[in-house]
């Protein structure tokens, strides 16, 4: 019992301390960037008693360390701050625009994951064959070839040319706003409602921006399987299980497998996090309403409040996520209990 309090303990500390430097590292990004927020919000050419008064309601005009526990206080209190280009508080902002990069990167994780998992099993298991160089040249393409590249030749192909996928965007014009709002995940909430032709055409406007992202994921996720397979593939317990004449197909599924599973779960959750922060590019070129979307526009606009939240939001996920690693780590392997 002592030991599980004190790995508790040890837990809920590296937890907070991890969430402060995250609080500090945010308010900097908004604090040191090379953009006036108080010219952004009332424009160049406003007098200057004009520029001196919004600073004080923005409260910039206070020393920094007294800046940052007012942001600490309003952050405690769910207050983000208002964005200039929406007037919306930025915790509304990000409730309505998260739930669509949510969606874009589950699916995309989803699919990279039951792609990437059997090729880099499938590689391991031949390895030098031309079935594993295949698989590495792909895998090689994936990381090589920028995300933009491929969105924008999908778009030209498939949507310009060939005219068999729908244009940018979430959504064709007649279905916008006529799912009601229940989840913020466009097909979950279609099916809920039933509304079967919004469906479809949801996901008819996910497919390529979720091939892409899940392109770019599945080659880190199959290059990191084949390398955790060989190691696995050369223990000895593997070798035993084959000296006593069990079927390959169970050496590799019931002996050396099990023990990768372990350590793809961090490759999972590191590849979800990077797909919830690192889909801007592709947001951007499906003219997607995401997150990331939101986030760009804000930046080039100078609104920091939203660019603050955003990125804090990004680093909750991350925390979040290495958690539920650790914690599924126990599930897994019976010697981390």
């Amino acid at each position: 019992m002592t030991k599980r309090l004190n790995a508790l303990a040890g837990l809920l500390a590296s937890v907070f301390l991890t969430l402060f430097g995250l609080v500090i590292v945010t308010f900097l990004i908004g604090r040191v960037m090379p953009i006036d927020p108080v010219l952004a919000a009332v424009g160049d050419n406003a007098p200057q008693e004009v520029v001196e008064r919004v600073r004080q309601e923005m409260g910039l005009d206070q020393p920094l360390v007294q800046q940052f526990f007012h942001y600490v206080w309003q952050l405690l209190h769910g207050d983000l701050g208002l964005s200039v280009l929406t007037k919306n508080p930025v915790t509304s902002d990000i409730a309505r625009y998260f739930p669509a990069t949510l969606e874009l990167a589950t699916a995309a994780v989803i699919v990279a994951a039951l792609i990437g998992i059997p090729l880099g099993v499938w590689a391991a298991v031949r390895q030098g064959s031309w079935v594993d160089q295949t698989i590495r040249v792909i895998c090689l393409a994936g990381h090589s070839v920028p995300v933009f590249v491929l969105a924008l030749i999908c778009l030209l192909v498939f949507y310009a040319f060939l005219g068999i996928a729908p244009g940018p965007g979430r959504q064709d014009i007649i279905f916008q706003d006529m799912v009601p709002h229940v989840t913020g995940l466009l097909t979950v909430d279609s099916l809920i409602a039933r509304d079967w032709d919004a469906f479809w055409d949801a996901l008819a406007h996910m497919v390529q921006p979720v091939c892409i992202l899940a392109y770019f994921s599945m080659a880190y996720i199959t290059r990191m399987t084949r390398a955790f397979m060989l190691d696995a593939l050369r223990g000895e317990y593997v070798i035993t299980a084959r000296a006593k004449g069990l079927p390959p197909r169970k050496v590799i599924w019931l002996h050396a497998f099990p023990n990768v599973s372990v350590q793809l779960v961090t490759v999972l959750a590191l590849t979800y996090a990077g797909l919830l922060e690192g889909a801007v590019v592709t947001e951007t070129v499906f003219s997607w309403p995401g997150l990331g979307q939101y986030l760009t526009v804000s930046l080039m606009n100078a609104d920091m409040n939203p660019v603050v939240g955003a990125t804090l939001l990004v680093g909750l996920v991350y925390v979040a996520l290495n958690l539920l690693a650790d914690a599924l780590y126990r599930q897994l392997d019976p010697r981390v209990r």
